[in-house]
This record gives structure tokens, sequence and C-alpha cells, in this order.
């Protein structure tokens, strides 16, 4: 099953993960290790990247936002990633951007793009504000619970038109975050870490499979259906990455149709 949040198998109870990879759940992370703050969406890029942060020996709390998503079963995901990597909490917080919309991903009467990324051209699914109300909370949360590392899923590469997925962004949220906390004042703030900001998608997988993320159950279309549609332009990048990258099984049902 793609991308469909399924129950855990005996298999990932033992250790190992439904995509036969090792898992990370196994792993035990003392008291005494870093701890950082995962904006965990659900999505196979931030279970990647939260991922990272676990091989690095951090303890992690993954932070979800139900922010008015159309698809909405990617909250479902992430909260089956807390048991399935094995991370020390996972909170999910309502801020309803939906309210206002601007966003193909908040407002169902803007239509999904399937014709693939323009270059130059920022995509209706950018939504207005969305990472720099996220990075906020998260940076609360980091301050209150003592947490070193932001850890984000961000890409420059696939959506390169989206403005707060880009470098400088986050080094004028990182200045801003110093000015803005107590703990950034005293020189003890917390850091933004995007491991994959510069990585395509197929990179992005290969990562994935080594470190043991269940990909399976992470979700990452757009159309908010029951199943994958294989259309939308997450889907296509993701799709495309996963075949090239050896695991057509793990495609879209769309995407594995048209490869019989």
């Amino acid at each position: 099953m793609a991308g469909g949040c399924p129950r855990r198998s005996q298999a990932a109870d033992k250790g190992r993960t439904q995509d036969g990879n090792r898992s990370l759940a196994s792993a035990q992370h003392p008291v005494d290790q870093p701890l950082s703050i995962a904006l965990l969406s659900g999505g196979l890029d931030s279970a990647t990247a939260t991922a990272l942060a676990l091989e690095r020996g951090d303890r992690v709390i993954g932070l979800s936002f139900d922010y008015g998503q159309r698809h909405r079963r990617e909250l479902a995901c992430a909260a089956m990633l807390k048991e399935a990597l094995g991370l020390e909490d996972q909170l999910q917080v309502r801020v309803n951007l939906a309210d206002w919309g601007g966003s193909a991903l908040t407002d169902p009467s803007i239509a999904l793009p399937s014709g693939g990324v323009v270059e130059g051209v920022i995509p209706p699914t950018y939504v207005p504000g969305r990472n720099t109300v996220f990075i906020s909370l998260a940076l609360s949360l980091a301050e209150a619970r003592g947490a070193g590392t932001i850890v984000l899923g961000v890409n420059a590469v696939d959506y390169s038109g989206y403005p707060d997925c880009r470098p400088d962004y986050l080094e004028a949220f990182q200045r801003l975050a110093d000015l803005a906390s107590k703990a950034g004042r005293e020189g003890r703030g917390a850091r933004l870490w995007a491991p994959l900001l510069t990585m395509d998608k197929r990179g992005i997988v290969a990562e994935a499979l080594r470190l043991g993320v269940p990909i399976a159950s992470t979700w990452s279309c757009y159309s908010g259906a029951a199943e994958a549609c294989g259309r939308c332009d997450s889907c296509r990048i993701r799709d495309r990455a996963l075949i090239d990258g050896g695991r057509p099984d793990l495609a879209s049902p769309w995407a594995r149709q048209q490869l019989r």
C-alpha cells in the first residue's frame, strides 16, 4: 500500500518497517542526549528529516499542525510515525489557516496543479505564511522544553518557488529567532536544521530507505482522497523518485498502473 498510513505489521513490531528496513523505533535515546523539535507533517520529507535527527542521537518531539489542509490524512500518518520512529512525544496544534484561504491546499475551490513545477512561478499550493507560523510555534516549544534544534523537512529543489523553503528565508529566520527569544538573547537559542534543503526527491527517497523510514506510512498526496491520487504534483514527484529508486511498489496505485 502506498502512502496510506497502514496499521503496523508484526514485522514492524519486531524492529523492521513495512518497507523491509531496520526500524529506528528500536533505538534507545537516554535523557541526557540533545532534544530536538521536528516539524512532522506526516509526509516523506519531514519523516526523513526526523529520522536523520534520530540517527545523530537526538531525542525528538514531533510537532504537527491541523491548519485546515484538504489532505488531513497526513495528520494520521504523523501520529503513526511517533511509534514507528520512536519519538519522545508527538504534539498536534490547530491553527486554522483555511479561515482566510489563499491556497489550493486550504481552499477546495482552487484547483491543485498537476502539470509539473514551472521555473520562477510560485505554485497555488503555497500556503501564505505557513512556515513562518509553524516555525514560530516550534521556536516557542523548543524554548519551553529546552530543545537545541528545530528540524525542518523543507526542500528548495522540488518546489523552488516557495518563498519559505529557501536558504535566505531560513537564514533570516534564524537571526529573528536569536533576537526574539530569551534563550536566543542568552546565546543558547534553538538552531534551525534543514538537512534536505538542497536534496532532490530521489536523494530523499534513498535516505529514507537507508534510515528505515516507513515510507508506506507517510502521506504526500494533496487531493484529500482515500488513496494517493498519483496526479497532483506532489504525487508525481514522489512516485517518480520511488520508481527511479527501485521501489515502484511504494508508488501510488495510479502510478503503478501506468507501469503495467
